[in-house]
């Protein structure tokens, strides 16, 4: 685990939706912060793992770190300047 600290802006709960909701979620949740905050997203659907990289990357955000402990993958995005 890193020493950097990973205050997160928002928490979004996407566990339980399928494929395309917890990206529609995640990207509501992000016009909300500003540029450097990071929101922390729980999702169980299995595409996300794919999806939320995918997402981040061709929207300008940043995907600091994800995991997956007990069925839940967990997301760590920070808001970009363009997203």
């Amino acid at each position: 685990m890193s020493d950097t600290p990973t205050q997160t802006a928002a928490e979004l709960d996407a566990r339980g939706l399928l494929c395309p909701m917890p990206i529609i979620r995640t990207a509501k949740a992000m016009k909300e912060l500003t540029p450097g905050d990071l929101l922390r997203i729980q999702a169980t659907d299995r595409g996300s793992v794919a999806d939320i990289p995918a997402w981040a990357e061709s929207t300008g955000n940043e995907l600091v770190e994800w995991h997956e402990a007990d069925g839940v993958f967990v997301f760590l995005v920070r808001k970009g300047t363009e997203g």
